[in-house]
């Protein structure tokens, strides 16, 4: 019987391994360097964003509740656009530190889901592949999933889902080579 206290080693590496290879994937590889593009004119969009006091939210324009989704005023609103989600953070210099404490803090979220569900599943000693196929399906879910949500009801090109999806694949990959690697015998 395997369990989670067995699979500190995997989890530790897996994270690493997971943290370099997201690294690697935003900063060294271009397929993410257009997921993102400036404003045709920044200046003026800032003054009238600036003026409207927002607070940190995602906001939703045109704005209209569900109920009046048919009216011929808010049909017309939607025609003319643009439509869209505007996303508002704090003000102030972009900090990646906290940033990265929470991406690790994900990665060890999701490796220790990943190592309770593998220590249910498998025994000790399993196959290299067989480690790798089982942790790397779970793995691949819980990076890749939860993207798709927000291509079909938030609006995110699917383009930038797909990457994102490609993204999760990789990190699952990697998680499932460690475990594999490392696995109780």
């Amino acid at each position: 019987m395997v369990t989670l206290g067995m699979l500190w080693l995997p989890i530790v590496v897996a994270t690493v391994l997971v943290f370099v290879a997201s690294n690697l994937v935003w900063m060294v590889l271009p397929h993410h360097k257009k997921d993102t593009r400036g404003l045709p004119d920044e200046a003026a969009a800032l003054e009238v964003l600036g003026k409207q006091g927002l607070a940190p939210a995602i906001y939703r324009f045109p704005w209209a509740d569900m109920r009046d989704m048919g009216k011929p005023e808010v049909v017309d609103k939607f025609a003319r656009g643009p439509v869209g989600l505007l996303t508002i953070r704090p003000s102030g210099p972009v900090s990646m530190g906290p940033a990265m404490v929470a991406w690790v803090t994900y990665i060890v979220v999701i490796t220790v889901a990943v190592a309770v569900i593998a220590e249910r599943m498998l025994p000790a000693g399993a196959a290299y592949l067989s480690v790798f196929k089982r942790v790397g399906a779970v793995a691949i879910l819980a990076y890749s999933a939860g993207n798709v949500p927000n291509a079909i009801w938030w609006g995110k090109p699917w383009r930038n889902t797909f990457l994102e999806v490609l993204d999760g694949v990789a990190y699952g990959l990697v998680t499932a080579g460690a475990f594999g690697w490392l696995w109780p015998r």
